[in-house]
């Protein structure tokens, strides 16, 4: 799993590639939760074309963990494989995603 970040409208965007699994979880979170510390973020899925059990529970973490800190927290990119997990799973009503940044930002 990559993970590179940006600022873009005065907040972090946080883009990953590859799966968001077991392996790459841990990872993921801590430096997730780093930044959710620090402010709003953006996470860039359009290159995640996997996410496990374990990768969604690191997004609903930083989901309640933004919340908790009023900070905004969004997902961009959701490929048509993770949007359907998503789906099944309720986390589409739960974390909001969007199809860019921009609309992410103005949400």
């Amino acid at each position: 799993m990559e993970m590179n970040e940006a600022t873009e409208g005065g907040r972090t965007v946080l883009v990953l590639q590859g799966r968001l699994d077991t392996a790459t979880a841990p990872a993921i979170e801590e430096r997730l939760l780093g930044l959710i510390g620090q402010g709003g973020v953006i996470a860039d899925l359009s290159a995640v074309r996997y996410v496990s059990s374990a990768g969604l529970r690191v997004l609903l973490k930083a989901a309640k963990q933004a919340k908790q800190a009023g900070h905004p927290f969004a997902l961009v990119g959701l490929q048509e494989a993770v949007r359907e997990v998503f789906e099944i799973s309720g986390f589409d009503r739960i974390i909001p995603a969007f199809d860019s940044r921009a609309a992410a930002l103005a949400g």
